[in-house]
C-alpha cells in the first residue's frame, strides 16, 4: 500500500515535533502539508523538511487555512496540534470529510463541546478520533498497566502522582495547569483503574514566588473513582529543576513505582542520582514515537489504537469540575453523560 498522507494543523512545539517524527521516524506515513496561524513558522518548517533529501519523502506544502488542509484530497489523515480552543471546529471538519485524526489534548475546551464531538463521531458510524494521551504508550506506564491488570498485587487501591515541569511561560495561568498538565493524570487514573472519576478536589498551597501574581502553582488534586479507589496528584509547572513525572500504584499486596529516574540511576560515594530531562519531549520521546506509529498503522486498518473521543470528553468533564474546585476549594462531583445512551 502507498504511504498514509498526513497533514498537521499547528506546528508550534508539539506540532513541529510530530512533523519531524512523521518525516524521520514513522514507517508507512508521509507528511504532505502543514498549517499554522503563524504562516512564517509553517513556511520555515515546511522548507526545512522539504530540502532536496530523498529521505524526507518529497516536499511539504503550507496551507494557510486549516480547514482547507483537512478537506484536501491528498491528505488522508490529520494530526491536530493547534490550540485547544480551535479543536472543536477542526474536529467537526475531520468528521465531515471522513478524515482520521490524532488530536492533541484537550479534545475541546469544555465538556459540552467535547460531548458534541463524541455524538457527531458516533453518527459517522466509525471511530475516527484518537486523543493524544501519550502516557498510555510509554513503556513504563504500559508495564505498570500490565502488572496491575494481572492481579498479581491484588486490587489497586491508591495512585500517587507527581507532575513537575522545569518552568512554564508567563502566560501559563492557573486554569492551564489543570487543562494542559493535570489532564494527563486524569487520563492515567481512568486508564489504570478502568473506572470513571466521580469527584475531584483541587487545593493550592502557598504558591511559588517565581510566578506572576494570581497564578496558583503548585496544585494538589484528589480524584475519587467509581470503583472506590482514589488518586492524588501534585502538579508543579515551575519546579526549576527539570521535568519529572512519577506514578506509584498501591495495591493490596504491594506497590509499584515508575519514573524514578531517566537513564542510569547510580548510588556511589554516599550519593545517589541520575539525569533529569529538561522537558516532556525528552522524557516521553519513545511514547510519542510509539503513539504516532500505532496511530498510522491503525488508521491504515480503518481503526484507532488508543484513547478515544469518549476518553477526551471524560477528561474534559473532570477538568471542568477541577476548575470549579480550584475556585472554591471544595470537592466537586463530576457529571458525565450516560455512555450507553450516547454510544448506543
Amino acid at each position: 500500500m502507498s504511504d498514509l498522507r498526513v497533514g498537521i494543523v499547528g506546528v508550534g512545539v508539539m506540532g513541529a515535533d510530530h512533523a519531524e517524527r512523521i518525516v524521520r521516524k514513522t514507517a508507512g506515513a508521509r507528511l504532505v502539508a502543514v498549517s499554522d496561524a503563524d504562516l512564517a513558522r509553517a513556511e520555515a518548517l515546511a522548507g526545512a523538511l522539504s530540502v532536496g533529501s530523498t529521505s524526507l519523502a518529497g516536499s511539504v506544502r503550507v496551507v494557510e487555512d486549516p480547514l482547507d488542509l483537512i478537506a484536501a484530497d491528498d491528505v488522508d489523515a490529520v494530526i491536530l496540534a493547534s490550540p485547544g480552543f480551535a479543536h472543536a471546529e477542526q474536529l467537526f471538519a475531520c468528521l465531515e470529510h471522513g478524515k482520521p485524526v490524532l488530536c492533541e489534548k484537550p479534545l475541546t475546551m469544555d465538556a459540552e463541546s467535547a460531548l458534541r464531538v463524541v455524538e457527531a463521531e458516533h453518527k459517522v458510524g466509525r471511530q475516527l478520533i484518537q486523543v493524544g494521551f501519550m502516557r498510555r504508550f510509554d513503556p513504563e506506564y504500559a508495564a505498570l498497566k500490565q502488572l496491575l491488570d494481572s492481579g498479581e498485587l491484588g486490587r489497586t487501591l491508591v495512585l500517587h502522582n507527581v507532575h513537575r515541569n522545569k518552568s512554564a511561560a508567563p502566560t501559563f495561568r492557573s486554569e492551564m495547569i489543570v487543562r494542559d498538565s493535570m489532564v494527563h493524570e486524569v487520563d492515567v487514573a481512568r486508564w489504570l483503574f478502568d473506572s470513571e472519576i466521580t469527584r475531584i478536589t483541587v487545593r493550592t498551597p502557598q504558591p511559588t514566588s517565581l510566578v506572576a501574581d494570581g497564578v496558583l502553582d503548585p496544585q494538589l488534586a484528589l480524584f475519587e473513582l467509581a470503583n472506590g479507589a482514589m488518586a492524588d496528584v501534585e502538579v508543579f509547572v515551575n519546579f526549576q529543576v527539570g521535568y519529572e513525572v512519577r506514578c506509584e500504584a498501591v495495591a493490596e499486596r504491594g506497590s509499584a513505582t515508575i519514573g524514578l529516574g531517566s537513564g542510569v540511576f547510580t548510588r556511589a560515594g554516599g550519593q545517589w542520582g541520575g539525569a533529569m530531562p529538561a522537558d516532556f519531549r525528552v522524557r516521553f520521546e519513545q511514547a510519542y514515537d510509539i503513539e504516532v506509529q500505532r496511530w498510522v498503522d491503525a488508521t491504515v486498518r480503518g481503526e484507532i489504537d488508543g484513547p478515544s473521543a469518549w476518553d477526551g470528553y471524560a477528561a474534559a468533564a473532570v477538568c471542568e469540575a477541577a476548575l470549579e474546585s480550584l475556585g472554591s476549594g471544595r470537592p466537586v462531583d463530576v457529571t458525565l453523560a450516560d455512555r450507553s445512551k450516547v454510544l448506543g
